[in-house]
């Protein structure tokens, strides 16, 4: 069961970015300052009909399934289509199949939105399994959607650099893959590789700002870990 107190600050802080953004394609009702249903326009990209059910538990939404991470030139139409008419957010697992799903998404049809879903919300109730959209909770999802970032396809002055990566402990060194799992989901930008890192950071227009106040927020946690 959703915890009404968190839905309905959730459903306050969706309001606030979609003024704060010009984000308009997210409607919030709410019946009774209670239930809140949220109606996505786009059509959100996930992986299989198991991760439909789970959006369809937290959102109004319309799905394309990519039916695993090879991804059908059918499928990319579909998604070619729906980017044009209503537009699109690409939600996949947050492992390697999903992000290679993403990948082939953002080369196929450029200017995606993307929701990211941290591992902790896609742990698998059972062993063996392994993470997905599918198992996440509907808060979990609805928080996800909040914090959507569009790829930007204009030219692009680099603001931060492999120096500034490495010096943040990023690149390299022991805990480095652990601080790039961490800044991905601070920044709600998924996990990146640090061959890839750099390039996510400047897809999705991070400011120096925004980074460092990533590395702050990462180092305080590894901190406390210690105490």
């Amino acid at each position: 069961m959703i915890n009404k107190e968190k839905s309905k600050l959730l459903a306050k802080h969706l309001l606030f970015f979609c003024v704060k953004t010009g984000y308009n394609n997210v409607m919030v009702f709410l019946e009774n300052g209670v239930n809140d249903i949220f109606v996505i326009n786009e059509m959100i990209v996930v992986e299989g009909r198991k991760d439909t059910v789970s959006i369809k538990r937290a959102v109004e939404a319309d799905t394309i399934e990519t039916n695993g991470s090879a991804v059908g030139e059918s499928v990319l139409k579909q998604i070619e289509l729906a980017a044009k008419r209503r537009g699109v957010i690409v939600f996949t697992d947050p492992d390697y199949a999903g992000n290679r799903i993403r990948q082939i998404v953002s080369k196929r049809v450029p200017g995606c939105k993307h929701a990211f879903i941290k591992k902790a919300d896609a742990n698998p109730k059972q062993r063996g399994k392994s993470v997905g959209v599918e198992h996440a909770s509907p808060d979990a999802i609805r928080e996800a959607l909040l914090a959507v970032r569009t790829e930007q396809l204009e030219p692009f002055a680099a603001q931060m650099t492999v120096a500034d990566l490495m010096e943040a402990g990023l690149l390299s060194g022991k805990g480095a893959r652990s601080r790039r799992e961490r800044l991905g989901e601070h920044l709600s930008i998924g996990y990146a590789n640090g061959k890839q890192l750099l390039k996510r950071l400047h897809i999705f227009r991070i400011t120096p700002e925004e980074f460092n106040e990533a590395v702050r927020w990462i180092n305080k946690q590894e901190e406390s870990e210690l105490e």
